[in-house]
């Protein structure tokens, strides 16, 4: 275990991850005077103890971590995918496989990170086998097989991702710590729903996965889609099965002033701005695109359980 490769990856994550720490010096201080003490099973539970007590000085309300363990289980179903890579990766460039390699790392840390946060109030680890199915039910029985097939659902899941964390923000505003570090996540989601995006269009033997230009119709297992998410997306990857992903979320339950758009909503802030005289010159598709917009835990939930063995993990 790389403990300064693990201090590298949560600080991608949580920024002030060192002003947690006691310091970066008292941190290697405590380590060198038990660290001759530790076995190789016992340095996993050192480290754990070592973030769990960083991050335990932000008190997390009883709210908060029902919202954090629900992206928990969000992050077990990404990763665990992303670890079941291999019967894909040999279809696609070393540069691809690659990117999926580093996307898995991202999503494990996410794992991580959220378990320090929750400490011992943290959702017990889903089995690896027997929770999750990236068939949906035969769905997609290719899932794990076809590079195609695995990259449109890879988007699918990034893209709720992105929306499921700018939803959740509301619930957890005030914890201002919590907050932040949600939201870094958030931006790690866009950024991995970016490139995958941009893996599919430029195909998967490509060295350069910013290739080649975007082409309507942008949904599709075979799809190019552009680099972000443009309108509700022509129903996305999977038309048909991924509509809601960019659709309006369930408005019933939601925190006063707060609504869940479609991807497709082109006001903001109550200012529609395809109508608004002074922006000209621009295509209602580049105010839709220019906007994530927040998307509800039940809708979120409804989405993920179609990869869910019970039907109702989520929720």
């Amino acid at each position: 275990m790389n403990f300064l490769q693990i201090l590298s990856e949560i600080e991608k994550v949580d920024p002030e991850v060192y002003e947690r720490l006691d310091s970066r010096r008292s941190v290697f201080k405590h380590m060198s005077g038990v660290g001759q003490k530790l076995t190789a099973a016992a340095l996993p539970l050192f480290v754990g103890a070592v973030f769990n007590k960083a991050y335990a000085q932000t008190p997390v309300g009883a709210d908060v971590n029902a919202v954090l363990n629900f992206a928990l289980k969000l992050e077990y179903l990404e990763s665990y995918f992303y670890n079941a890579r291999t019967g894909v990766t040999g279809q696609m460039s070393a540069q691809n496989a690659a990117a999926l390699a580093l996307i898995a790392t991202d999503e494990s840390n996410h794992v991580s990170f959220l378990r320090a946060v929750l400490g011992s109030a943290a959702i017990a680890a889903p089995a690896t086998t027997g929770v999750f199915d990236y068939t949906a039910k035969g769905t997609f029985p290719t899932a794990l097989t076809n590079a195609g097939v695995y990259l449109a659902i890879a988007q699918s899941f990034e893209d709720t991702g992105v929306r499921a964390y700018k939803g959740a923000a509301p619930l957890i505003m005030a914890n201002k710590t919590v907050l932040t570090a949600a939201l870094n996540i958030h931006s790690v989601e866009a950024r991995h729903a970016s490139h995958i995006r941009a893996m599919r269009r430029a195909g998967l033997s490509s060295t350069t996965p910013s290739q080649g230009v975007a082409v309507s119709p942008y949904s599709g297992p075979t799809g190019a889609p552009k680099s972000w998410v443009s309108g509700t997306d022509g129903g996305g990857a999977v038309p048909g099965v991924t509509d809601a992903i960019y659709g309006a979320g369930n408005n019933g339950n939601a925190v006063s002033g707060i609504t869940y758009e479609s991807e497709a909503v082109t006001s903001q802030g109550g200012v529609n701005l395809v109508t608004n005289t002074t922006i000209s010159g621009f295509p209602s598709s580049a105010f839709s695109e220019s906007f994530d917009e927040g998307l509800d835990v039940g809708t979120v939930a409804k989405i993920a359980n179609l990869f869910s063995v019970s039907g109702n993990y989520f929720g």
